[in-house]
């Protein structure tokens, strides 16, 4: 029995490893081409779980009283004590709460009000004080920030500007001038003065460039692509314990729009950065870099090698659906989809590439907002994006799962779509994330 038991787990780890590396191989592109790369899971499922619980949240209506009035439908009242940790379970035994995590979602839920006139207000007030208040300032963000505030509420979100105004201006141009002189150091020099390694690394990022967000113009400038990768191979260089991989060309898209929109008027698809002096070009990039190592210093081992925080956070993920969403869960168990064959690049991009780019600077807002806790807060912004599809999900079998989870649909949304998965997860975060055996650690 034990040796049966070994070589199972064994066949388990050569099957997730081989999932790891075609995974990765993936983000060469933006799409996968499932009949080639991806391989149903061989071995069945172990017994199947009993259904005990089934809901829906194709229905948007995550902000509405009904559905904590009346959340599940109950299949099997003999296994409500069985499944204590379930969705169901969890919002009988906190009724109360669960009103009070209704309306702070009602309050979230309200469309994209970073524009309303009493919030500006807000924002002003923290953003006026001497020394800015972090926590008053994550909190507004989280629901959003107007478009021509970002520039210094992202600076301040990550810690790169310090709160104290009166040491902000020259904090910020010591640290551009250090973004300067390590682009001299590491990037201005001929290939003859660079490892093989960097000559790879470098070749790398070159090719992963133009392939950056290709449906939007703007990105397909040759002085926008020159200015990603002098930010990646400085980044790569200086963070040597990841060096550069595949997926950190798009995290750095964000924050090169929010910069250089305060040089820049109209829309994206207008801008030109050969309308930009070398020293605007130069902060621009400076910003970049420092505001993507400070991201990612929050995530570093999601980028070193085997990527285990991105392998973690798959798994609780996994975990946390099969929480909320039992039927789901149990198909796609059924079917053999593992969820690293499509949530791994979701975690390795933020959600970059499945969403409108229009869309992902309101994303980032709620991603800085939540600071060191980010990481653990995807988890529950994924659930909710996955479990949109929740119904469609379950009529499916694992090919169509496969072709439909990487080519999601998308192309539509709004704020409010936006909006809707950050409420839902919100709320769950609210239930859950105090709950230690809640997920699996």
């Amino acid at each position: 029995m034990e040796r049966r038991e070994d070589d199972q787990q064994k066949r388990d780890d050569s099957r997730f490893n081989q999932t790891l590396k075609n995974v990765q191989g993936f983000l060469k592109g933006r799409s996968i081409p499932g009949k080639v790369l991806l391989t149903r899971r061989s071995d069945p499922p172990q017994a199947p779980i009993s259904p005990t619980y089934h809901r829906s949240l194709s229905e948007n209506d995550a902000g509405r009283n009904e559905r904590f009035q009346n959340p599940v439908e109950v299949e099997d009242h003999n296994s409500v004590k069985k499944h204590d940790n379930t969705y169901a379970a969890k919002l009988r035994s906190n009724s109360s709460s669960s009103e009070r995590i209704v309306k702070e979602v009602q309050n979230l839920k309200i469309g994209v009000r970073s524009s309303d006139s009493a919030r500006i207000m807000k924002f002003n007030k923290v953003l006026s004080e001497t020394t800015v208040i972090l926590e008053k300032l994550r909190e507004l963000a989280w629901n959003g920030v107007p478009h021509y505030m970002r520039p210094d509420v992202w600076r301040l979100l990550l810690g790169y500007a310090p709160p104290n105004s009166d040491r902000r201006e020259a904090v910020l141009r010591r640290k551009r001038l250090e973004y300067l002189e390590s682009v001299g150091q590491f990037y201005d020099l001929p290939d003859s003065e660079r490892s093989d390694d960097e000559i790879n690394m470098l070749r790398q990022i070159a090719v992963d460039c133009p392939r950056t967000v290709p449906d939007v113009s703007f990105f397909q400038q040759a002085q926008v692509q020159k200015s990603l990768e002098r930010i990646l191979y400085t980044w790569a260089i200086r963070h040597p314990a990841s060096g550069y991989v595949q997926g950190i060309n798009d995290l750095v898209t964000p924050f090169l729009v929010i910069f250089l929109s305060e040089y820049l008027e109209g829309g994206v698809e207008s801008w030109s950065m050969d309308d930009l002096t070398a020293e605007k070009v130069s902060d621009v990039e400076a910003d970049c870099y420092w505001c993507l190592t400070k991201l990612l210093d929050g995530m570093q081992d999601h980028y070193t090698f085997a990527q285990p925080g991105i392998q973690r956070l798959v798994f609780k993920l996994k975990e946390l659906v099969r929480r909320i969403d039992e039927p789901v869960s149990r198909h796609m168990e059924e079917q053999g989809l593992e969820f690293l064959q499509f949530a791994f690049r979701w975690y390795n991009c933020l959600l970059i590439r499945e969403i409108p780019f229009s869309l992902i600077n309101r994303l980032w807002d709620t991603y800085l907002a939540e600071g060191d806790a980010l990481p653990e807060f995807l988890v529950y912004i994924y659930a909710s994006f996955l479990l949109t599809w929740s119904d469609e999900l379950k009529k499916l079998d694992f090919q169509e799962m496969v072709m439909f989870l990487q080519h999601l649909p998308t192309q539509t949304w709004t704020d409010q779509d936006l909006e809707m998965v950050l409420s839902r997860a919100y709320m769950w975060h609210s239930m859950f994330n105090n709950s230690p055996n809640h997920l699996a650690s």
